[in-house]
């Protein structure tokens, strides 16, 4: 595993490579032939698995449900079945209590094909990890595809226990070609790829804690992330009134960090990292020794 590219691999390629091997089990294959039933209709490709594996698998000999978006296929954007197949797979936790779910996500958001349903299928979702977690059981996102994780699913990650990122990776709520489409170049200019990174990427993330881990572009890092974080007893954190205020005074805080300037590069320097301008050069491991500083910094 040691050098196998994360965003390069697939969906399949991805749970072949971070769990253990041959333990996985897919509920509804593409032998299944579980569709989306309005691609056809507008005359689009469609797939036997509409885009997502689901399942269960071992990692590290725990027994964890999963689900890998396919980000060749739509680019893994949500649809009808695409969402009801994560959803169940959720509310299947909710019975059975596996010791984590674990999200590898790669999507560009809702599927423009299917609208209404899409975004139903989503708000599902939102749903049924928040209900997983109430229940105790921990959701784990992985993030590292080329697609980024985008739109609806952005919001999903960000509803999890826990997030792990490459530091080629990308979250965000709307797309840089969304953002120039919306307010114009001059808010946003999508084809500038330092921008987009600067502003979505991993380091920008783990900086400014959207994210938990930051990890380099290896399937054995995102490995032994994810099996850190499921023998974290900590992992799970409670939703309640007081962590729902901690966020929001963590928002708040992050507005006035922004306030006297839209770059990352201005952000980075308000946090008291020395020399922000480095930062797109480091590595992982140069990123993650800055947290510190930056934590106590937010402090």
């Amino acid at each position: 595993m040691n050098g196998v590219s994360f965003a390069e691999c697939s969906a399949r390629e991805r749970i072949a490579l971070l769990f253990d091997a041959g333990s996985f089990q897919e509920w509804l294959p593409p032998a299944a032939r579980v569709m989306s039933p309005h691609l056809a209709q507008l005359g689009v490709p469609a797939a036997f698995d509409d885009g997502i594996a689901i399942g269960q698998a071992l990692l590290d000999g725990e027994c964890l449900f999963v689900a890998a978006q396919e980000g060749q296929f739509m680019g893994g954007g949500v649809g009808e079945v695409h969402g009801a197949k994560l959803t169940g797979l959720l509310q299947r936790a909710l019975r059975d209590r596996p010791k984590a779910v674990v999200l590898l996500a790669e999507s560009g958001g809702v599927r423009l094909h299917e609208a209404n349903a899409g975004l139903i299928a989503v708000s599902e979702v939102m749903r049924a990890v928040l209900d997983v977690r109430a229940a105790g059981v921990p959701v784990i996102v992985l993030i590292g595809g080329a697609n980024g994780c985008f739109g609806g699913m952005g919001i999903v990650a960000r509803c999890a226990d826990h997030i792990v990122m490459s530091d080629i990776a990308r979250l965000s709520m709307s797309g840089p070609e969304v953002i120039e489409a919306s307010h114009g170049v001059e808010e946003f200019d999508s084809r500038d790829r330092a921008l987009v990174w600067r502003t979505t990427g991993g380091k920008h993330r783990f900086l400014t804690g959207d994210c938990d881990v930051l990890v380099d572009d290896d399937v054995a890092s995102f490995r032994a992330a994810a099996v850190a974080a499921v023998q974290d007893s900590g992992i799970c954190r409670a939703v309640s009134r007081e962590s729902l205020e901690l966020e929001h005074a963590e928002l708040s805080r992050r507005l006035d960090l922004k306030s006297e300037g839209a770059d990352a590069l201005s952000v980075w320097q308000r946090l008291g990292v020395v020399d922000a301008a480095r930062i797109p050069e480091l590595d992982a491991d140069a990123v993650r020794a800055l947290r510190p500083a930056v934590a106590g910094m937010a402090g």
